[in-house]
């Protein structure tokens, strides 16, 4: 069965040039990728090669990866011409390698594309859906679907390094997830939406809702989506439990995670559970 990974990250080289050359963040220096907020990682630029990443999805059984800008890079922290300068970088770019490879399906960033399977939105985004209305109308037009990430943070000061993944985005999250449902899911009800990362634990958050009047019907949407990266299998399970298989997608948010630990956790629950995750329920967005 067709293996799809809903949630992964390839830079073009001309995006990379972009990095390189920049004198602020989000920049590259050597191998480092300064970001805004002064913090720093390290960025192994061999795993952006298409050579490389369809070496990765070979190892990992991996059919199809779905490919997105990641709005950690500075979306809502730069000026709009400096984003718009990353943002055609990366999608003239992968588009180039999406014809190179049919196996590379690639998101628009922030509105939906000719050529795109749909469009990467920043969770800030959804706090304000009727200032999306025309390209959430344009996604539900041209078929495609909308893919939450999460976004930029500044730690507070003397946090630990982990703190803007663990608890700034997956509060960003649970944030849009939570706006979703109040504003957007009903009246867009066509309209597929992704929330990567369980929408930083949203599901989770179901019995607390229902504990403050929100109903069931109202905190479940058959085209509301979540993807795995990062998480385990106790979390996988809660989810699962509240959600059912037809609502949750494989994501492994590689090349900064190895796709491998995340198809070895799913493959736990099952054959039929693996079918859903990594095949029907991601082939119905690709469709």
């Amino acid at each position: 069965m067709p293996t799809i990974d809903v949630h992964q990250h390839l830079w073009p080289e001309r995006l990379i040039e972009v990095f390189a050359h920049r004198t602020r963040p989000p920049l590259l220096a050597g191998s480092t990728l300064e970001l805004p907020g002064g913090v720093s990682v390290e960025v192994d630029l061999d795993a952006h090669r298409v050579e490389s990443r369809l070496a990765l999805l070979d190892r990992c059984g991996i059919d199809r990866a779905v490919v997105s800008l990641q709005t950690t890079l500075g979306t809502g922290a730069l000026p709009d011409e400096e984003w718009a300068e990353l943002v055609e970088a990366y999608e003239s770019g992968i588009l180039e390698l999406a014809r190179e490879s049919e196996r590379i399906v690639p998101l628009a960033a922030g509105r939906f594309r000719d050529g795109f399977a749909g469009a990467c939105f920043p969770a800030s985004a959804l706090l304000d859906v009727d200032a999306l209305a025309n390209e959430l109308d344009e996604l539900v037009a041209g078929g495609g679907f909308l893919f939450v990430h999460p976004q930029s943070s500044v730690p507070p000061r003397g946090a630990p390094s982990w703190w803007p993944t663990v608890v700034a985005q997956t509060g960003q999250m649970q944030a849009a997830y939570a706006a979703w449902l109040d504003a957007g899911a009903d009246r867009w009800q066509r309209l597929p939406v992704v929330f990567a990362i369980l929408a930083g634990g949203g599901p989770f958050q179901l019995e607390r809702l229902q504990a403050r009047g929100v109903s069931g019907r109202d905190s479940l949407h058959e085209n509301v989506l979540f993807e795995t990266a990062s998480y385990g299998r106790r979390a996988l399970e809660l989810c699962l439990a509240t959600l059912g298989v037809s609502q949750v997608l494989f994501g492994s948010d590689a090349p900064q995670l190895d796709p491998a630990h995340g198809l070895e956790v799913i493959r736990g629950f099952g054959d039929a559970v693996g079918d859903a995750l990594w095949n029907r329920n991601p082939s119905r967005l690709l469709a």
